[in-house]
Parts: C-alpha cells; sequence; structure tokens
C-alpha cells in the first residue's frame, strides 16, 4: 500500500517522469506507451526528448550527435546538452508541470552525470552540479532506470547512429556501471526496472510503478 513516504509532496501540481539508461534499453517506446496508457486514463499527457524537445534543443542534438563537421570536447558536449535542457525546461516541461500535466521525458540530468561524468572522465559531482543550475533545481519525481547487458543492448540498437553509439565498449561498460551506481550523485528518486525481460513484463513493471507514484493503485 502506498505511503506518504512513498509519494512525497511535489512542488508542483503536475508529475514529471524520466526514463534512463544505456541505449537498447527501450526508453523511446516505452516513453510513447506509457503516454498512451496515462491518456486513456484522461490524464494530460506531453512527452520530450533530452537532448531536443525544443526548435533549439533539436538543433542542439544534430550538433552533439551527428554533425561531423564539428567535434566538441567532452565538457563543451556536456555544456551543449545542459543548454538543450535548459530550454527544455523553461519552455516545455516547467509549464507543463504547472497546468497539472503529467510530463514523460526520455533522458534527462542522470544521462549527462554518467555520459560524460562517469563515462567520460568529467568530475561527475561537478556535471550534477551544472545540470541543477542548468534546469533551476528541477528534477523529476520518479526517474525509471531500465537497465539492459551489452549483449542485448548490441542486438538492439544495431550499428551505431551516432558518436555517442560509436564509442568504444569499454565506454559503454563504463555507462552502464555508472547508472547502476549514481546513487549519492543524483537527487532524485531511481527505480532500476530489468529492461532485457519480454516487453509486456518491462511495461507492467513501468506501469507498477507509475500508478505507485501516482498513488493510482486502490487502496483496501
Amino acid at each position: 500500500m502506498p505511503t506518504d513516504a512513498d509519494n512525497p509532496p511535489r512542488p508542483h501540481p503536475g508529475f514529471f517522469l524520466a526514463l534512463e539508461g544505456p541505449d537498447g534499453g527501450g526508453k523511446s517506446t516505452l516513453a510513447a506507451r506509457t503516454a498512451e496508457w496515462l491518456r486513456a486514463l484522461d490524464f494530460d499527457v506531453v512527452v520530450c526528448r533530452d537532448p531536443g524537445g525544443t526548435p533549439l534543443g533539436e538543433r542542439l542534438r544534430g550538433v552533439i550527435l551527428t554533425d561531423e563537421s564539428v567535434h566538441p570536447t567532452m565538457r563543451a558536449e556536456m555544456l551543449l546538452y545542459m543548454a538543450s535542457r535548459a530550454q527544455l525546461v523553461d519552455e516545455v516541461i516547467r509549464p507543463a508541470l504547472a497546468a497539472g500535466r503529467i510530463v514523460i521525458s526520455d533522458r534527462f540530468l542522470l544521462s549527462n552525470i554518467v555520459y560524460q561524468g562517469v563515462a567520460g572522465g568529467l568530475d561527475a559531482a561537478e556535471v550534477a552540479r551544472v545540470g541543477e543550475t542548468a534546469v533551476g533545481g528541477l528534477l523529476p519525481d520518479l526517474t525509471l532506470l531500465l537497465d539492459v547487458g551489452p549483449e542485448i543492448a548490441r542486438q538492439r540498437v544495431g550499428p551505431a547512429r551516432d558518436r555517442i553509439e560509436r564509442r568504444p565498449a569499454e565506454y559503454q561498460a563504463k555507462v552502464r556501471a555508472g547508472f547502476l551506481n549514481a546513487e549519492g550523485l543524483y537527487k532524485a528518486p531511481v527505480i532500476v526496472v530489468d529492461a532485457g525481460a519480454d516487453a509486456g513484463a518491462v511495461f507492467a513493471r513501468v506501469q507498477r510503478e507509475v500508478k505507485r507514484a501516482l498513488a493510482l493503485d486502490p487502496r483496501p
């Protein structure tokens, strides 16, 4: 049964869910499926992706991931992500939450802490501090970490599509370990979901966690 400790008061009338984890965990698919399910329950849902989600963010996404004419350093890459996220928070996420809507984001700040911090060699605590400034202190009410092993991830992702996916297996291993050991670096609740399981089982777990967070389960 949910308790007040399970569902602490939120600083806004909406609900902010982030889906995180290594590539291949099914974040985009689960974001869309979760939004469809919640809309069927009459919730007003906004889905966004990070980086991206705004005109500025989409342009920065191209620079970060696919523009081969530029070669940002790890620190510059981190700051580009932060600029995209700052715009996303101010333009999309914060207004939606203030209006009482549910926001589902495909990645958020935890990804930078892991990809550029833990795996990329930057000070992860510093990345977290910069990130908190970029988002004005706004963090997800719930983060579902979709964990997937390297073999399954490679099968699902296929050939690398961007500069992050092209990084070597050693880097990708650090990414997964970083996500699984992020406690203490991220000031928002994180629940690990085995995304290597059957798709139906993964979605059922996501539904359970979201129901618990929204206190949708009937109480005896």
